[in-house]
C-alpha cells in the first residue's frame, strides 16, 4: 500500500547524518519523511532520504531506491534538485543500504516510486531552497522577498549573487519551513522535471567502472554454486562428494537444509553447495556430485496436462468476483454468443545478470553485497533465517543487471547469508548459472481463460463473462491459496472498463505446482492478451473497425466507481478518489496510437495491424503493432507505436527508454519464451529452448508518443507490457486471418 504524501523534514545536526550514513558532511543536512501523517503524531522521525549542501556547493542526496535500469535512481533526485534549483552538475547521489528504519519503504517495483515520492521529494528540495533564500536575505539584511535562488546560488533583486556552499552555515542554524509554507515552483519554471536527462549511472556503466552484483569481490573471497533438486520441494535422499572433492580448488561440500513445499519467497530451496577458490572449479565439481532425490510432491506437475485439466475448470462457473446485472441470464438470452478460450504459458523473468549475492559472517554480524530490488526485505528473511536481529545485518545494494521482479525474493541472498555463517570469517560469493536461473525461478503463472460475449440482434454487446484460472502467487506460500486473488484479478480481469450493462468476472481454481511469483506487469500480461484479443473479436463479429469498436465499446467518459461493487478492489493500492479510473484517458490513447501510427491506411497482402489499449499501475496505454507474415508463416514486426498517459512525466528518457525496452521484454513472451514442465522439472535450461527477442526480431520504426499531462504522475516500469501479446495476435490475424489465442504465438 502507499505511503501517505505529507513528508516531515528536519534539519540534522552532522554527528547524527554521520552515524546514519556513514558520509562526511560540511553544510546543510535535512532528513526527509513521508512515513508518517498527522493522524499518528507520534511517530518516531526517521528519515527515508537525506540531502545534504556543502560548504564546497557540492549537493549529496542519499538514494533510497535501487537502479535496475528503470532510471528511478535518477528520476527522483532530480525531482528534488529541480525544486532546489541546482546545478545537476553538481549533484552527486549515493546508494542507501537497506534500513527500513533509516530509509523507510525500499522496495522498487509495482512502478510506484515516481507516483509516492514526486510530491515529498518536490517539497523536500523547495524547503531546501527557502532556507538558503532565508540565509542569504539574513546575510545581506534584507527581506527575503528580495531573494531568489537559481542555479546554484542566490541573486537579490540589486544584483548581489552568492553560491550554495556559501550559505549553508547559516541555513544550518534555521528553522525548516512548516509544510503549509512551501512554497513550490510552477510547472513553467521547471528545468529538470519533464526533460530528457541523462541517467546519472550512465557514464560509470558506459566505462565499465559500475559495480552489478556479480562484480563484487573482497579480500579472500570463495565462490559458491548449489546443486539443487530439480523439482520445487524436493530435497537430497543421499549424495556423495567424494568425487566433487578432487576437483582442484574446491574448499567444502555441505547440504543446505531443504525447504519444501510451498516455502514462500524468504527460504532457500536447499541442496548441495560446493564452496570453490572460482567459480569455475565450483561449478566442475557440482557436476562430479552424485545425488539421489526426493523429489517430493510436485513431481507429478506435467503442465501440458495442467493447462488441459485448467480448460475444463473454466467451462463452469467460478468464484464470482466481480457482478454486474446478471450476465448469466443475459448470455441466455443473447441473439449471438462468441466464446473463445486463451492459454499463457509459464514465463521466466531471465535477467541479463542472473541472481547473486556476495556475503560475510563475522563476529556475530552479517554484511551483504548483492543486486537486490528490496533490500530491508532482504535484511529481514536474513536475520530471520540465521536466527540473528536484523540490527546485525547490513544490506549493500549494487547496480541490478536486470530485475523484473526476480530480484526482489530474497531466497538468493538467503543462501548467500547461509553459506557464508557456514564458512565463518570467509566472504562467500554465491552465483546462480543461467541453468539455475531458468530451472529454479519465481516462475510467472500459466494461464487458462475463457471470455464469452452475448450480443443482441443489432449485434450490440449485452454481455461479458471472463473465467480466469492460474496459480495464484499467494500458493508459493500456502496450500491454501488455491484461486487467483482479487488483487491478482485487479490487474485486467475485473476492472474491465467497457460499458457493457452485464458482466461477471469468476476465478477458477488452479493449485500452484511449483514456484510461483510476479513478474514484471504480473497477471496484466494474460488477462490483457485475453480481453485485448476478444475485444478485437468482438470487433469481427461486429464487422466494426477495431478502433471504432473500442472506443464505442467504451461509452460515454466517465470513472468508473470500481470500489462501489467489488470488495476489496485495490486500485494498485491506490484510493479511486485520488487515482481515480477515467475512461476519457484511455480513449485518449486509443485516439492519439490510431492517429500517430497511420491507422487504416492500405497495407500490402499479407500485413496487418493490431491495436490493444490497457490500463495497468495507473497509467493509459495504447499499442498498435503492424506485421508481415510470409508464405511460410514467419512473422516480422515491422512497426510498433505506443501512446502513453503516466499523467506529469518526470524523466522524458527514462519513460521512452522503459516503453522500447518493455516491447521488446514483451516481444520474448509474446513470440519466444515458454517454459514447460514435465516430471516437475523445467524443460527449458537456457536460451537455446527459453527464447527471448533478438535484435533481428525488433522493428525497425518503434515510437513512443507522450500524452502532456498535468495528473498526478504514475508508473511506467511494467504498463508497456501487457498490450503487446494483444496488438501482436490482433495484427497477425489481420495479416493471415487466422486467430491464435495461446502464448506464445507459433505460426508453424
Amino acid at each position: 500500500m502507499a505511503q501517505p504524501e505529507i513528508p516531515s523534514i528536519k534539519k540534522l545536526d552532522r554527528r547524527t547524518f554521520l552515524k546514519a550514513t556513514g558520509i562526511t558532511a560540511s553544510g546543510l543536512v535535512l532528513g526527509l519523511q513521508w512515513a508518517c501523517s498527522p493522524d499518528q503524531p507520534n511517530v518516531s522521525f526517521a528519515p527515508n532520504v537525506y540531502l545534504t549542501i556543502n560548504s564546497d556547493g557540492s549537493v549529496l542526496i542519499v538514494a533510497h531506491r535501487q537502479e535496475m535500469g528503470t532510471g528511478i535512481r535518477t528520476g527522483l533526485p532530480m525531482v528534488l534538485a529541480d525544486e532546489l534549483e541546482a546545478d545537476w552538475s553538481r549533484v552527486t547521489l549515493q546508494q542507501a543500504v537497506g534500513d527500513e528504519k533509516k530509509y523507510g519503504n525500499q522496495n522498487t517495483d509495482g512502478s510506484f516510486s515516481i507516483r509516492m515520492f514526486f510530491e515529498p521529494m518536490r517539497k523536500a528540495g523547495a524547503s531546501a531552497r527557502m532556507m538558503l533564500e532565508q540565509a542569504a536575505a539574513q546575510k545581506w539584511g534584507i527581506d527575503v522577498s528580495e531573494c531568489k535562488a537559481q542555479n546554484h546560488e542566490v541573486i537579490s533583486t540589486n544584483g548581489k549573487r552568492i553560491g550554495y556552499g556559501a550559505l549553508t552555515e547559516i541555513a544550518s542554524k534555521l528553522e525548516v519551513p512548516a509544510d503549509d509554507k512551501i512554497l513550490l515552483k510552477q510547472k513553467a519554471d521547471w528545468k529538470y522535471i519533464g526533460k530528457k536527462i541523462n541517467l546519472f549511472d550512465t557514464p560509470d556503466i558506459i566505462k565499465g567502472k559500475a559495480v552489478y552484483g556479480i562484480d563484487v569481490v573482497k579480500p579472500g573471497m570463495k565462490y559458491a554454486v548449489i546443486l539443487r533438486c530439480p523439482v520445487a520441494g524436493g530435497k537430497a535422499a543421499t549424495y556423495s562428494s567424494n568425487a566433487a572433492m578432487q576437483v582442484p580448488g574446491v574448499v567444502k561440500v555441505f547440504e543446505l537444509k531443504a525447504s519444501g513445499f510451498p516455502a514462500g519467497f524468504d527460504a532457500p530451496q536447499g541442496g548441495i553447495v560446493v564452496v570453490a577458490e572460482s567459480t569455475w572449479a565450483a561449478i566442475t565439481a557440482r557436476k562430479a556430485l552424485e545425488v539421489e532425490w526426493d523429489y517430493g510432491v510436485n513431481l507429478d506437475y506435467n503442465s501440458d496436462d495442467y493447462l488441459i485439466d485448467l480448460s475444463k475448470k473454466v467451462k463452469k462457473k467460478g468464484d464470482v468476483r466481480r457482478a454486474n446485472g446478471d450476465a448469466d441470464k443475459a448470455l441466455q438470452q443473447a441473439a449471438h454468443v462468441l466464446e473463445a478460450t486463451f492459454t499463457t504459458q509459464h514465463l521466466a523473468h531471465a535477467p541479463m545478470e542472473p541472481p547473486n549475492a556476495t556475503a560475510v559472517f563475522k563476529n556475530g554480524k552479517l554484511e551483504m553485497w548483492a543486486p537486490v530490488q528490496s533490500p530491508q526485505w532482504i535484511r529481514d528473511s536474513v536475520a530471520a533465517n540465521l536466527g540473528m536481529d536484523a540490527a546485525d545485518v547490513t544490506v549493500n545494494v549494487t547496480l541490478l543487471g536486470g530485475a523484473f521482479g526476480r530480484k526482489s525474493k530474497p531466497d538468493f541472498a538467503v543462501e548467500a547469508a547461509l553459506i557464508a555463517k557456514e564458512m565463518a570469517g570467509i566472504p562467500i560469493k554465491v552465483t546462480w548459472t543461467r541453468e539455475d536461473d531458468l530451472t529454479h525461478d519465481f516462475y510467472h503463472a500459466c494461464s487458462v481463460q475463457q471470455i464469452r460475449v452475448g450480443f443482441d440482434k443489432e449485434h450490440h454487446v449485452t454481455a461479458w463473462n471472463h473465467r480466469s484460472a492460474f496459480p495464484p502467487i499467494g500458493g508459493t506460500t500456502t496450500t491454501k491459496e488455491i484461486f487467483p486473488s482479487t488483487g491478482e484479478l485487479g490487474l485486467g480481469a475485473i476492472d474491465f472498463p467497457y460499458n457493457v450493462p452485464n458482466i461477471s468476472i469468476e476465478a477458477i481454481e488452479a493449485p500452484a505446482k511449483t514456484r510461483i511469483g510476479w513478474l514484471r506487469s504480473v497477471s496484466n500480461i494474460q488477462h490483457a492478451f485475453a480481453v485485448g484479443s476478444m475485444l478485437d473479436e468482438i470487433a469481427t463479429y461486429r464487422n466494426v473497425d477495431p478502433v471504432k469498436n473500442l472506443l464505442e465499446l467504451l461509452g460515454p467518459d466517465r470513472t468508473i466507481p470500481f470500489n462501489e461493487y467489488i470488495a476489496g478492489f485495490e486500485n494498485y493500492g491506490e484510493p479511486l478518489e485520488k487515482f481515480p479510473w477515467s475512461t476519457a484517458r484511455l480513449r485518449k490513447v486509443i485516439e492519439v496510437v490510431a492517429e500517430k501510427s497511420g491507422w487504416g491506411k492500405a497495407l500490402p497482402s499479407g500485413q496487418g495491424m493490431g491495436i490493444c489499449a490497457h490500463k495497468s499501475f495507473l497509467t493509459y496505454v495504447a499499442c498498435v503493432v503492424r506485421v508481415s507474415v510470409n508464405d511460410t508463416g514467419k512473422v516480422t514486426v515491422e512497426e510498433a507505436h505506443y501512446a502513453v498517459d503516466c499523467g506529469q512525466v518526470v524523466n522524458r528518457n527514462s519513460v521512452i527508454n522503459q516503453f522500447e525496452g518493455g516491447f521488446v521484454f514483451s516481444l520474448s513472451g509474446a513470440l519466444k519464451g515458454s517454459i514447460s514442465f514435465q516430471d516437475g522439472a523445467s524443460m527449458q535450461t537456457n536460451f537455446d529452448k527459453y527464447g527471448v527477442a533478438r535484435m533481428t526480431d525488433t522493428p525497425n520504426v518503434l515510437q513512443v508518443h507522450l500524452i502532456e499531462s498535468d495528473e498526478k504522475p504514475t508508473g511506467v516500469g511494467e504498463p508497456p507490457v501487457p498490450p503487446v501479446a494483444p496488438a501482436l495476435a490482433n495484427a497477425i490475424f489481420a495479416a493471415t486471418g487466422k486467430r491464435y489465442r495461446e502464448l506464445p504465438i507459433k505460426l508453424v
